[in-house]
């Protein structure tokens, strides 16, 4: 189990660091234009980005 964590964990990472590798420029504006959302929206952001990896964890599992 925890292999398999670390190994999500690793893959999250990699994903993670492939938009400021490839347009670093987009990824910057975009970077940006969160900074001036309230929290309301960032929660509500990440939360999206939760059920998104559930969702995708669930049909992969």
């Amino acid at each position: 189990m925890l292999r398999d964590l670390m190994a999500a964990l690793a893959l999250m990472l990699v994903i993670e660091g492939l938009a400021p590798l490839c347009v670093p420029a987009a990824w910057r504006a975009t970077f940006q234009r969160m900074t001036g959302w309230a929290d309301g929206q960032i929660r509500f952001a990440g939360l999206l980005s939760i059920l998104a990896g559930v969702l995708l964890f669930t049909f992969v599992r």
